[in-house]
């Protein structure tokens, strides 16, 4: 029985949140995609604006 786990991965561009979760996908080519979830954030500090991307992978192993 395959059992089912997470990775949450977190990054302050979209580009290097999809290179971190093919990367990962990559070293773990044995798992089983369930689910993806993808949220994006803004704030402001200061006068800079900061983004977040965060993305909840679920996984079978």
């Amino acid at each position: 029985m395959k059992m089912v786990q997470v990775k949450v991965f977190d990054e302050e561009h979209e580009d290097d949140l999809s290179d971190m979760i093919n990367a990962f996908l990559e070293d773990n080519p044995d798992i089983d995609v369930v689910d993806i979830k993808f949220s994006t954030s803004c704030s402001i500090q200061e006068e800079e604006q900061i983004y977040c991307f965060s993305a909840l992978l679920i996984y079978r192993t």
